[in-house]
């Protein structure tokens, strides 16, 4: 090993040993709103499942599952990037927090009219623990 491998393998050394910890103070500073992020995570989750479930029944003639849908989809959209903005403690994330938090309460609505789907049902639930979450973010 020559003197320029030994140097390189020095660096890359000290790197890892300054890069280590700075990751560790990343994901302690994050779980500040772990709370909020796995609300988040169950929330789009269950939206998912509510938005397939309402297609199959759209495609098999029921339009009664339209909005229902629609709304779920954009809570699915929406509490994907709030998980994301949560877990990264983002600087914006109180304020998507409040937008989040009626997103989920227009979908949780919407669910709450179609309680006979149990899909629907699990996604309110979801939807009303998130919520919760946003206002204490917010």
């Amino acid at each position: 090993m020559d003197r320029r491998e030994i140097l390189g393998a020095l660096g890359a050394a000290a790197m890892t040993a300054v890069a280590i910890p700075a990751l560790g103070q990343h994901e302690h500073h994050g779980s500040a709103h772990q709370s909020l992020a796995d609300s988040a995570s169950a929330c789009s989750s269950a939206a998912d499942a509510c938005v397939t479930h309402c297609v199959d029944m759209l495609a098999g003639g029921d339009k009664t599952l339209q909005y229902c849908a629609a709304t779920s989809r954009e809570v699915a959209t929406v509490c994907t990037g709030l998980r994301s903005m949560a877990a990264q403690n983002a600087p914006h994330l109180a304020a998507y927090a409040k937008v989040a938090a009626e997103v989920c309460k227009g979908c949780e609505a919407e669910c709450r009219k179609h309680l006979q789907h149990e899909v629907c049902k699990a996604c309110a639930d979801a939807c009303a623990a998130c919520a919760a979450e946003c206002q204490k973010a917010a």
